[in-house]
């Protein structure tokens, strides 16, 4: 039944084995089961130009060392709110690591579900198989989740090696990335849905980089003035940062619950909210 569009890949060539069973291992919600063949199909284009993904995993090791070894060695120990201290490097780290999942989830699902949508007509052309709206929306939200998890093991392996991790407890950072980049990601394939022109993907930065600065990323919450720290706590992000960082701290408190919470709520809404828009557009 999906023969036709699993080699629909570049040059025609079908799915290696490796993606076939990776996409099948992949969780589906009612009435997207189908989602996977659109993973396939993503894996087969993108492993020819392999570079853009590992390319991506560059930029917070980039900014680990700069900040964390560089800033770090002026900076000293940040105090934690239990009264303990840790060096700037495992402070930053894993806010570096849900940032990045932030980041390249939201670019992925909007960058190149815009070129899909507007340019090269693709989705119009996944509807003529059995495929639907909701495969659509899911595929290209789980794929982009994939390619979060490969950078955030990745990463986390660079920062143990730089000594930024602190606790077995890290480990669970992976999984945590990739909650985070759900959240992203819906929300970012949603938002795709509704831009005219490259020009509107500024709007995109607009908000994803004040989160990037000011959610207590590169200092502790405390440092903000009273009255701006509830605005941090209300963003997604502060709430995958201090998410990551009571993880690789190995400081897990009660707290974690509302961080997850509140990122797996976001997930959702916003999956729903893609596979909405994505129906009207392509069934309209």
């Amino acid at each position: 039944m999906t023969t036709t569009y699993r080699s629909s890949g570049p040059g025609g060539a079908a799915p290696s084995g490796i993606a076939h069973r990776l996409a099948r291992a992949l969780p589906m919600p009612a009435g997207a089961g189908m989602a996977r063949t659109l993973v396939e199909r993503n894996f087969v284009s993108f492993r020819r130009t392999w570079t853009i993904i590992v390319s991506g995993f560059f930029e917070p090791v980039f900014f680990l060392f700069a900040m964390g070894v560089g800033i770090g060695s002026m900076v000293g120990d940040i105090q934690l709110p239990d009264g303990g201290s840790v060096p700037y490097l495992a402070f930053v780290a894993p806010a570096l690591l849900a940032s990045s999942a932030m980041n390249g989830a939201v670019f992925d699902s909007t960058t190149n579900v815009f070129f899909k949508l507007k340019y090269a007509k693709l989705y119009d052309s996944v509807l003529s198989t059995p495929l639907g709206p909701r495969d659509v929306a899911i595929g290209e939200i789980s794929w982009a989740l994939l390619r979060g998890l490969v950078y955030s093991g990745a990463f986390l392996v660079v920062a143990w090696l730089a000594g930024a991790v602190e606790s077995l407890w890290a480990l669970a950072a992976v999984p945590a990335a990739t909650l985070i980049g759900w959240a992203f990601a819906s929300v970012g394939m949603a938002s795709a849905t509704y831009m005219r022109t490259w020009a509107d993907f500024d709007y995109i930065q607009l908000a994803i980089m004040p989160m990037f600065l000011f959610s207590a990323t590169f200092f502790p919450l405390t440092t903000y003035p009273q009255a701006l720290q509830w605005l941090v706590q209300a963003t997604p992000l502060y709430h995958g940062v201090a998410m990551t960082r009571e993880l690789m701290l190995g400081d897990v408190s009660l707290a974690m619950v509302g961080h997850v919470g509140y990122l797996a709520v976001m997930g959702m809404v916003g999956t729903l909210w893609t596979a909405g828009r994505v129906e009207r557009l392509l069934l309209k």
